[in-house]
């Protein structure tokens, strides 16, 4: 089998192929007396488990899985792919928290008015130094008194910290809650969210299929390389 025929099945080219061997994602090519490389059908399955483990597990990760069953380390290999199941989980566990999150903050009406770090920590039973903490991990931004200097939080400022506060309590570090936080603010509040939620809950299920397809597919190749 030639270069350009194990390419033409994924519409790849023939110095992608060469790429993917060099690189060690497929076995070392046989050589035909004049020095051109001939694969087999093994390579095809090795090409075909690749690009199957891809979308799954991201471009390096699949590199780093094929390359170590090409170099006999199956369990390598295996402990690669655990891995890279265990992100897929904390992913869904971080979405589920947030749902959670998001399900738990009641609307804060406008009319409520502004509050100070005072009140606002009584009401949700932490200390004024955790706001403060919050503040300076980019969180929460309330703005200053420009007579006394005091912290001054509105009702958006106060929607922000109810939803770190849920996040916390769920057993998330600050620098997991900033994107979130900086999400809900460019979405303009928590309602729009909805289909941001469902778009990443698509995705993560596309993701855990796109990992049986690739485990399939390595599977066969594992198969194909026994004796």
């Amino acid at each position: 089998m030639r270069p350009v025929d194990l390419a033409r099945e994924h519409g790849l080219s023939t110095q992608a192929i060469r790429n993917y061997e060099d690189a060690g994602v497929l076995p070392a090519a046989g050589r035909t007396a004049h020095g051109y490389r001939t694969y087999t059908p093994l390579h095809a399955q090795a090409l075909r488990a690749f690009l199957a483990l891809v979308p799954g597990h991201g471009h390096r990760t699949a590199t780093s899985i094929m390359q170590a069953v090409n170099r006999g380390a199956t369990e390598d290999a295996l402990r690669l792919i655990d891995e890279s199941h265990g992100r897929l989980l904390d992913d869904r566990r971080t979405l589920q928290a947030v749902e959670a999150a998001l399900r738990d903050l009641a609307p804060v009406p406008p009319e409520r008015g502004e509050t100070f770090i005072g009140p606002l920590a009584r009401r949700l039973g932490i200390r004024p130094a955790t706001l403060r903490k919050w503040e300076d991990a980019g969180l929460v931004r309330p703005r200053r008194d420009p007579r006394t200097g005091y912290r001054i939080y509105s009702a958006a400022d106060v929607r922000d910290v109810r939803l770190v506060h849920q996040l916390r309590r769920g057993g998330y570090l600050l620098e997991q809650i900033a994107p979130l936080i900086a999400q809900v603010r460019s979405a303009g509040g928590v309602a729009p969210l909805e289909s941001a939620l469902r778009d990443w809950q698509a995705r993560l299920s596309a993701r855990g299929r796109a990992m049986l397809r690739g485990s399939a597919e390595l599977d066969a190749y594992l198969r194909a390389r026994e004796p």
